[in-house]
């Protein structure tokens, strides 16, 4: 499991955000909206940031996390949408960001063993 998580940060990353999304926006009652919408961009913004230290280069993840964490505040708070309509409309977006940030980065570590390297 390690090794995916190494080979894969950005996937693995964004499919955490992807469930905890789902998880604010449907697992509370007790929430509104513009709350739900809230919680969504700051744990996509940290997951961004997260993502940004773990691969190379940095402007590719920064910048889908960054447009997560707009998604989740312009839904919630331009929008007007339902607490359910935020976390759906989110994991929409962090699955797109997902394979078009997949595409231009690299893990910062080598997932391969020392042995396995050449060169």
């Amino acid at each position: 499991m390690l090794n995916l998580i190494r080979r894969e940060p950005t996937l693995i990353l964004s499919a955490v955000s992807g469930l905890l999304a789902i998880v604010v926006s449907f697992g509370f009652d007790a929430l509104s909206a513009e709350q739900a919408g809230l919680i969504v961009a700051v744990l996509s913004a940290v997951i961004g940031l997260v993502n940004a230290v773990a691969v190379r280069p940095v402007p590719p993840a920064a910048f889908t996390g960054l447009i997560a964490a707009g998604a989740a505040l312009l839904t919630s708070y331009g929008l007007n949408f339902t607490q359910e309509q935020v976390g759906s409309v989110q994991v929409a977006v962090v699955a797109l960001l997902a394979l078009v940030t997949r595409m231009s980065v690299t893990p910062v570590s080598d997932p391969r063993p020392a042995s396995d390297v050449v060169g």
